[in-house]
């Protein structure tokens, strides 16, 4: 029997493939991040966990107990009953104050129109000397700077376009906690230390329909991961986020 014939490789995917390693990509530097703060007996609480849950999916059996929040319809696989799911908004989670260990999250914190009060809610919820750890795009970037001057109403069909991502999964952007200098102001508000804010950077996404556009992108990215002066422009902040010991609870 003939094996199957591998589909061609697009030139884009040569110049991601060539330029881009797959375990540096922020979403993995995320994982890492959780993984140095979880612990077997740990509360985790994922803000913002989607349909599927699928960041939070990644930690069963590595924690005692899985709560994912988000307001749309949940599509959770079989077999993924140990966790808990509740319709609910990231400022008004219902969970008792001081019980949660650890909340991971994301690319929520740009859709979060009034953030205070989801970072007080978030201060609220955490046991004293518990962690925040997240993924945010950061304002500095070209996609994040051009999103914010697009009505809101546009996004959907250019994220169709340019990711192939679907409508029902674009949401409205306000970048209002995407600095390091928003960031550290809404955790002195709310009783949070900013233990961390690193700058990082991934393949350029939102060129990947023309591998012309998507190489001189590519050229633009290596720039800006090799010179720290131009950090500022990186796509994502890594942000931890940690309730002090002492204090209000």
């Amino acid at each position: 029997m003939n094996s199957p014939v591998p589909e061609p490789i697009s030139r884009t995917e040569r110049i991601k493939q060539r330029y881009f390693d797959d375990n540096d990509h922020p979403y993995c530097h995320l994982e890492r991040e959780i993984d140095a703060y979880l612990q077997p007996h740990f509360t985790v609480l994922e803000a913002g966990c989607g349909r599927t849950a699928e960041v939070l999916a990644k930690y069963r059996g590595k924690a005692k107990r899985l709560i994912g929040v988000d307001p749309v319809e949940f599509t959770l696989a079989e077999g993924l009953d140990e966790i808990e799911l509740q319709r609910g908004d990231i400022s008004e989670t219902g969970l008792p104050s001081s019980s949660v260990d650890l909340v991971i999250s994301r690319a929520l914190m740009e859709h979060i129109k009034q953030p205070r009060p989801a970072f007080a809610e978030i201060q609220r919820v955490l046991k004293p000397g518990g962690h925040y750890v997240y993924l945010v795009p950061n304002l500095g970037d070209y996609g994040s700077l051009v999103a914010l001057a697009t009505p809101n109403r546009l996004h959907p069909a250019i994220v169709k376009f340019v990711e192939g991502r679907e409508l029902h999964d674009t949401f409205p952007a306000f970048f209002r906690c995407s600095t390091k200098g928003s960031i550290q102001n809404y955790c002195d508000s709310t009783g949070l230390e900013l233990v961390k804010c690193e700058y990082l950077g991934q393949y350029p996404a939102y060129f990947q329909f023309n591998p012309v556009l998507f190489w001189l992108a590519t050229g633009y990215e290596k720039l800006i991961s090799k010179v720290d002066a131009l950090k500022i422009l990186r796509g994502w902040l890594l942000v931890v986020i940690r309730k002090p010991e002492s204090g209000p609870n």
